[in-house]
């Protein structure tokens, strides 16, 4: 929506705020999606789900390029914004759920590799598409979205049901065969089958391909319901720092940086989202490789710093009658800086971690909530972000980001142990032993015993490269 939202205005003589609130307001509508998904993966299955937040985004992506007046527009964005919330939550839940904790953290991520290759091949969309009649390059702009949506609908019916679900519906002999085609080996099949049996309440020496799985409350709710508090943190966080007002907003903003030229502006909308999709792309590899906590305080650090950076870089710009070329470079370099920081780290942890670290029987409606509030926030900036501009400056945006997202940076370190390497079902036990200041202190000396334990137990979180490549079964 970007740059459509340039010609948008032009075509349809619409307004600062009608704009904001064309490019925000999806999701808002993906409430709708994303409040609905959790109940509706419970009852069709995980991928058909999918399925249908495919169908709905096609039909809305068809209907915003069709659209004839701003009414009509948001008819669409409506129908798009519930697809897109469908999606966004339940991604990470069927990938989380179907991948080895192996290399959990790696597939898990992969949504948001799309996403953010979605967003690159947007922006150049936009740049080809700006060539036609301006009647003609918006829509073209937003209708083309709906190509990917047919071929993810089509390939996600040849991938397998969530082992998970299928236990949750009595169905072991099912879920036993998608374990041991997803997993390293028998073994680890058989250890995770046992351990979601005993999520789902079931006796460990239940052999029965269909079962009758018991409703249970257990004595550890309370437990559970501390830790799922801290599961959707990271889902609100990423959003609150202001990563989608970028996005939607960035020809704005290099507009206030000094660049004139639609053109130009364009092109470095398509700068922004390389540098989303490449460090996307790093995240991925070492994911599961570093962990999930050192790539996050790292990524939210940087994006802290660089925020700073821009919004010092503006103030300067906005500030001198002439045109500070090191100031405008600095700006557009930290704006890159912003972006990659985000992708590199909280972009893909907040699902990662989300889907993760909800209990068996909350993970589905979980990260339902905790997506529906991600948009919520999204939604909320993206809608104010331009009014928020003019009444605090650029700049004074970007400081207030900036504030925002060192709380988040506190609530990370001191909150949020590494779950690298760590079954789904071993959770309790994770969240019941970190304690921050234990993450304080690296272990110079001590047998190999003491390093593995300290790392099952999420202490030990920037340790040598020994650590890192130590997992939790003690292999490297």
């Amino acid at each position: 929506m970007s740059g459509a939202a340039l010609y948008i205005k032009k075509d349809m003589h619409l307004s600062d705020v009608q704009i904001e609130i064309l490019s925000g307001i999806s999701n808002i509508y993906s409430l709708i999606g994303s409040a609905a998904a959790g109940r509706t993966s419970d009852w069709i299955r995980h991928r058909y789900t999918i399925v249908v937040a495919c169908a709905v985004f096609f039909i809305g992506a068809l209907l915003m390029g069709l659209a004839t007046t701003y009414a009509f527009l948001m008819v669409g964005r409506f129908v798009a914004g519930i697809g897109v919330g469908y999606a966004l939550m339940i991604a990470p839940v069927y990938t989380a759920e179907v991948a080895p904790a192996s290399s959990r953290g790696f597939l898990t991520s992969f949504p948001e590799v799309f996403i953010n290759t979605g967003i690159l091949f947007g922006y150049l969309s936009h740049f080809g598409f700006s060539k036609l009649p301006l009647h003609l390059g918006w829509r073209f702009m937003l209708g083309i979205g709906a190509i990917p949506s047919v071929l993810l609908a089509v390939g996600v019916l040849a991938m397998p049901e969530s082992p998970r679900w299928l236990v949750m519906h009595g169905r072991l002999g099912d879920a036993k065969k998608v374990l041991c085609k997803t997993s390293d080996s028998d073994e680890e099949a058989e250890s995770r089958l046992s351990d979601i049996k005993e999520a789902a309440g079931l006796p460990p020496d239940c052999k029965d391909d269909v079962v009758s799985v018991p409703f249970t409350q257990t004595a550890a709710a309370a437990k559970e319901c501390g830790r799922s508090s801290s599961s959707t943190q990271p889902q609100p966080s990423d959003q609150a720092s202001g990563i989608d007002a970028v996005v939607l907003h960035s020809p704005r903003i290099f507009e206030r940086a000094g660049i004139t030229s639609d053109k130009h502006k364009l092109l470095a909308t398509v700068a922004v989202g390389f540098s989303k999709t490449i460090f996307i792309l790093v995240a991925t590899i070492f994911l599961d490789r570093v962990g999930r906590r050192p790539l996050l305080l790292t990524s939210v650090g940087g994006m802290i710093l660089s925020l700073v950076t821009l919004a010092t870089s503006l103030t300067i710009i906005d500030h001198s009658t002439l045109k500070i070329m090191w100031a405008i470079g600095l700006s557009i370099m930290m704006l890159l800086t912003f972006v990659a920081s985000f992708s590199i780290g909280l972009g893909p942890i907040a699902s990662v971690y989300s889907s993760e670290t909800f209990p068996l029987r909350l993970r589905a409606q979980g990260t339902s909530i905790g997506t529906g509030v991600n948009r919520l926030i999204s939604g909320t900036i993206s809608m104010t972000f331009l009014s928020l501009s003019k009444a605090i400056t650029t700049s004074g945006a970007f400081f207030l980001f900036a504030g925002i997202a060192t709380v988040w940076w506190i609530f990370f370190f001191t909150c949020l142990p590494e779950t690298r390497g760590r079954g789904l079902e071993e959770m309790d036990e994770l969240f019941g032993d970190f304690k921050w200041q234990e993450s304080l202190h690296r272990k110079s000396s001590g047998n190999g015993h003491d390093k593995q334990q300290a790392n099952r137990n999420g202490h030990i979180q920037f340790g040598d490269s020994g650590d890192i490549h130590t997992t939790t079964n003690g292999q490297s």
